[in-house]
């Protein structure tokens, strides 16, 4: 029986440059998922967009056939008209876009966005498209499909922009679904039902899928054959099971070694001292007044409730949860970007044995001299550098803000930063958007220590990035905090990356933390059901061992269903009491 989609030989250029896409050869049937595995750069994305014909305007297709459908209906996708191909566009092939804030229009609301699709290829009615949509919103993980009806993308978080970006590409139930870094936005729990929600509707509905990913635990929960690429070449190819057990291509076991794993823990960590302490944060709580419009009532958002951690110096606090925990709310907080509610107190030590300066507390000067010591490494590299300025403009520009230095002294400085990154000073004459993912977030980390500073917000400074790039930057965190004696705030959904980076983890779920220890104390005796559904959806490359959705679901669900000793209601969370030297669970007791 021949493939539903067949790619023989594909190769794509740009002007008079050797090919980005050399000689690509895969085939996927109906109801198969087939894996596309490698790192930024690698043609991924390239070759996903020239299924759908939509290639950068200045790519040449320069040689390759793309056969799809089954029987008479079969056709070369390369040779459709431009009409032809806008039909197969959205209803016969989906895609799954990996930045969706580029690929959502800001000035029309998510619903009518989605129900575009059932209505343009189906002929709905806008309330027949409507319920359609609705059921799909529910079935991606929105708590409120109403609501996320109603919104506009500007008022969804990232996690949050991604889920309606799958609702889109699947309320179509398409042939084929080509899913270009689908869960790359989310975190793990979401990843893991957005996991098994693909995985049923292909079940339902025979759909064939092509994912494109750098995570090799998703690539084992989710496909039936792999294709690894790298600098647009196939280095590997083959079964999951065999490609994934016993890879054959050195490129292929780079991958592997760069992998983030959640670790075997024999024994719980001692206590971390708390004794120096350069920041602390006491009944933190943060409400937004959300306005309903018309004639409704005033809605209050509790974004963190009753939220105390502390950061000794030289040490690494992480902050884990899903997106809307609260964390990064938390962080903002901590640097006196965002006012806590009356009652809140957040302590910052700039030396050891200094007075504590309360950040909430601050007149608008006295800000200003808590900035220079306290800096923030951002989640997107793309956005958090400005695409005008030069990276010797993008790096000294803190030192002018701050008047440090004159314009040589500045230029030095820079300099010297990308050396500390791991890049070269040839490179200030550059725009951002000559480097790759991972290079710009060596820039914003670069960026963030011109100023000197001895606190570090990093707010997932991973999370966009490859498996091998990240590996990278973490050992570069790891070497600046111990060359700088720099303190981290660590804000990610990712258990496997905090248990190489934190000394102290602090696990928040609806704004309220819900479980605190070392790394090690938490993987060996994790008690709160909801840490227990993050660490059961960390996905792992091994076939053998699957997602256990049935424990991500009952941790990442309603409060009100977790077991006796954990559940509460609404506002009225049990206490956070110490059940050991060191470990701290929201609890009845």
């Amino acid at each position: 029986m021949a493939p539903l989609l067949d790619v023989r030989d594909l190769s794509i250029g740009f002007g008079t440059a050797p090919p980005v896409v050399a000689g690509v050869n895969f085939s996927v049937s109906a109801g198969e998922t087939l894996a596309l595995v490698g790192e930024s750069g690698s043609g991924k994305t390239l070759t996903c967009r020239s299924i759908l014909r939509i290639l950068p305007g200045t790519a040449q297709l320069r040689r390759g056939v793309i056969e799809f459908g089954t029987g008479a209906s079969r056709t070369d996708l390369l040779k459709l008209s431009n009409r032809d191909i806008r039909d197969i566009r959205g209803d016969r092939i989906s895609m799954i876009f990996q930045e969706p804030m580029r690929s959502l229009s800001p000035l029309h609301r998510i619903g009518n966005q989605v129900a575009e699709v059932l209505t343009l290829h189906r002929n709905m009615s806008a309330a027949e498209a409507k319920k359609d949509v609705l059921a799909t919103f529910e079935r991606v993980g929105f708590a409120d499909a109403e609501r996320a009806f109603r919104a506009y993308p500007f008022e969804m978080s990232g996690g949050m922009r991604q889920r309606a970006m799958i609702a889109m590409a699947m309320v179509a139930k398409p042939d084929l679904l080509i899913a270009d870094e689908p869960t790359t936005a989310l975190d793990v729990t979401t990843q893991a039902q957005v996991l098994g929600l693909m995985k049923d509707l292909q079940r339902d509905t025979g759909m064939a899928m092509i994912l494109v990913t750098h995570d090799l635990g998703v690539v084992a929960n989710m496909a039936d054959s792999v294709v690894v690429m790298n600098k647009g070449h196939v280095m590997e190819s083959g079964p999951a099971a065999a490609v994934l057990g016993a890879p054959g291509h050195g490129y292929t076991k780079k991958l592997f070694a760069a992998a983030p794993m959640i670790p075997d823990v024999a024994t719980p960590a001692a206590p971390v001292e708390q004794d120096d302490l350069i920041l602390e944060l006491n009944k933190v709580c943060k409400t937004y007044t959300v306005r309903a419009g018309g004639w409704r009532a005033t809605k209050h958002v509790h974004a963190c409730r009753d939220v105390s951690l502390k950061l000794p110096r030289g040490k690494t606090l992480a902050v884990v949860g899903e997106s809307g925990s609260g964390k990064t709310t938390c962080a903002r907080i901590a640097l006196g970007a965002e006012k806590p509610d009356e009652g809140s107190e957040v302590l910052f030590r700039p030396a050891p044995g200094a007075e504590p300066v309360c950040i909430n507390q601050l007149s608008r000067a006295q800000k200003v001299a808590f900035q220079k010591q306290a800096q923030m490494v951002f989640q997107d590299p793309y956005s958090s550098l400005s695409p005008r300025m030069r990276v010797q403009e993008a790096l000294t520009e803190p030192m002018e803000i701050h008047r440090i230095g004159d314009r040589i002294a500045r230029r030095d400085k820079a300099a010297e930063m990308l050396r500390w990154v791991g890049l070269n000073p040839d490179m200030l004459k550059r725009y951002p958007h000559a480097f790759s993912g991972g290079q710009r977030q060596r820039l914003s980390i670069a960026r963030a220590l011109t100023l000197d500073p001895v606190l570090l917000v990093c707010d997932e400074p991973t999370s966009a990035l490859d498996v091998s790039v990240q590996e990278q930057i973490l050992i570069l965190l790891e070497r600046i905090q111990e060359g700088m004696g720099l303190s981290y705030l660590f804000i990610s959904h990712d258990l496997a990356v905090v248990a190489r980076i934190a000394d102290e983890v602090a696990v928040m779920r609806q704004g309220v933390v819900v479980e605190q220890a070392p790394p090690e104390t938490l993987f060996y005796n994790p008690r709160h059901p909801y840490t227990k559904a993050l660490i059961a959806a960390q996905p792992e490359p091994d076939v053998t061992r699957p997602i256990d959705l049935a424990q991500v679901a009952r941790g990442a669900g309603s409060p009100s269903d977790w077991p006796d000793m954990f559940r509460f209601d609404g506002l009225n969370a049990p206490d956070l009491i110490q059940i050991e030297p060191g470990h701290k669970v929201r609890c009845h007791v």
